[in-house]
C-alpha cells in the first residue's frame, strides 16, 4: 500500500495577495511561486520553506474579480464543499493575535485532548481551524 501526504490544498480566493501574507504572518511560510494559472487566473504558492513542504494554493480569476467588484463582501458558502482547513501552529495565542490584528474574529475556542483549538472565518468565508498540541 503507498504512503503519503498532503502536499497542497488549492482555494479560490477574491485577494490572493492578502490571503497569502495573512498565511505568512500565522505559519511563517513564504511566497514559493506566483504567476498564472493553467486555469486562465492567477495563483500564489504559500508554505513552509525548503523543497517538498505542504503548501496552499491560493487561486483567482477575472470572474472571481468582477463578482467581487460588483457585490463587496460576498462570501463563498461554508462546506460547499469543503468545511475547513486544519493549521497547526506552535504558539496558538500569537496565532489568535494575527488573526485579530488582519480584522478577522476568532470563535469556537476549545480545550481538547491532546491540543487547543479555535476557528475563524477569512474574508471570503473560508473556514480555518488553528491547533495547538503543547
Amino acid at each position: 500500500m503507498p504512503t503519503g501526504t498532503i502536499e497542497h490544498a488549492n482555494l479560490t480566493v477574491t485577494h490572493p495577495e492578502r490571503s497569502a501574507e495573512l498565511l505568512r504572518q500565522l505559519l511563517g511560510w513564504e511566497v514559493r511561486w506566483s504567476g498564472k494559472s493553467q486555469m486562465g487566473g492567477d495563483t500564489i504558492h504559500v508554505g513552509g520553506p525548503g523543497n517538498g513542504a505542504a503548501y496552499i494554493a491560493l487561486y483567482t480569476n477575472d470572474d472571481v474579480r468582477a463578482d467581487t467588484a460588483s457585490n463587496e463582501g460576498r462570501r463563498f458558502a461554508k462546506g460547499q464543499p469543503l468545511n475547513h482547513v486544519g493549521l497547526l501552529v506552535d504558539d496558538l495565542a500569537a496565532a489568535e493575535q494575527v488573526v485579530i490584528a488582519a480584522g478577522l474574529t476568532p470563535f469556537g475556542h476549545d480545550d481538547y485532548e491532546p491540543g487547543r483549538r479555535f476557528y475563524f472565518f477569512d474574508w471570503d468565508g473560508i473556514e480555518f481551524e488553528m491547533v495547538s498540541y503543547d
